[in-house]
């Protein structure tokens, strides 16, 4: 089964790049978020939503939002949430860096997978820090992985990428602040880990 992205996720999911299920451990990630189990939690630039699906198994008295700007993601995960009764998965169609469709001070944690090097390349990074802020409650985090920047075979180009050091200065001038750095997280790869993830509170 294919679409005009290549072959489809694990999942069956249609989605819109490609799918970091096969290179990524999604528990790895979500270990690193301290989720108690009563958060609101998004998986921002969901994809086929395999990040969000794995985060319901923990947040069984929270709710669990999939949001993504393609949308036949959103669709499919519309469809498994009726299919498998989710009452706490909330699939939403949103731009983030034009306007997220929720109420400010909705969201505990926020997770965006490969997703940021997205706003540099399109000049968006401010745009897309104040929506993600707006609808982080205080005291929630937003946390961030990302590709390191080097320049290896896989990823997007070089030029997007961002230093965790160079993504701290973005969220500082929205006073956000860095609470947790890993920097060796994600595949394998030649040149190390190939990726970081950076955690900020408002």
């Amino acid at each position: 089964m294919t679409n005009n992205t290549g072959i489809l996720p694990f999942n069956g999911h249609r989605v819109q790049g490609r799918s970091s299920e096969p290179f990524l451990d999604t528990n790895e990630i979500l270990d690193q978020l301290d989720i108690k189990g009563n958060e609101n939690f998004m998986d921002a630039g969901c994809g086929d939503g395999h990040v969000a699906i794995e985060a319901l198994k923990r947040l069984s008295k929270g709710k669990v939002y999939a949001l993504d700007i393609y949308e036949p993601s959103v669709e499919d995960l519309n469809n498994l949430k009726e299919k498998e009764n989710i009452k706490n998965l909330i699939p939403i169609k949103s731009d983030i860096a034009d306007k997220i469709d929720l109420d400010d001070n909705t969201l505990d944690i926020i997770l965006m997978v490969n997703v940021f090097h997205g706003f540099k390349a399109t000049n968006h990074l401010d745009e897309a820090i104040s929506e993600l802020k707006r609808v982080t409650k205080v005291g929630g985090k937003i946390a961030i992985m990302d590709y390191k920047k080097q320049d290896t075979k896989h990823g997007p180009p070089y030029v997007v990428r961002s230093s965790p050091e160079e993504i701290e200065g973005f969220f500082k001038k929205h006073q956000l602040n860095k609470v947790l750095l890993n920097n060796e997280i994600g595949e394998d790869i030649p040149e190390g880990k190939s990726h970081f993830l950076i955690v900020f509170e408002k």
